[in-house]
């Protein structure tokens, strides 16, 4: 399997603006600058558009490795960090919840921890992973 992704970018680093259209079209000429990625502009950043990925997949892994292990969850809910620093991503940090019935919270962690080891995106990631992973009996929805 293929996915592809296409940026178009006019101007300087600076001044410029650019636009991202993904191969399925969930992501249509979304707008991209410098200020969205360095400062507190509104559009979307290729740092976010990696944080959704992460979190996307990491959650996923975690319930293929769950249901390996018989458990099926209830609800996983992952936010992902993503750092930028010094022209670099200098990390990228998992926020955890899950609710899985009949899972023991003292066993929990050894599934996070290998989808945190074995999710495509963090494979692809040539940074310092970091994780908070909490078993939880009930869910209140989080924000991003």
């Amino acid at each position: 399997m293929k996915r592809s992704a296409t940026a178009n970018w006019k101007g300087s680093g600076k001044e410029g603006s650019g636009k991202l259209l993904t191969q399925s079209g969930v992501i249509k000429n979304k707008s991209y600058d410098f200020r969205s990625r360095f400062e507190d502009g509104t559009y979307t950043n290729p740092e976010e558009l990696i944080a959704a990925a992460h979190a996307g997949c990491f959650s996923m892994k975690l319930s293929f490795v769950l249901g390996a292990a018989g458990f099926t969850p209830t609800r996983i809910e992952t936010k992902c960090t993503v750092t930028l620093e010094g022209g670099a991503i200098t990390g990228s940090h998992l926020e955890v919840r899950a609710k899985v019935p009949k899972l023991k919270a003292k066993d929990f962690p050894q599934y996070a921890e290998d989808a945190k080891a074995n999710c495509p995106i963090s494979k692809a990631l040539n940074t310092t992973i970091t994780m908070d992973a909490q078993l939880v009996k009930s869910y209140k929805a989080a924000t991003a």
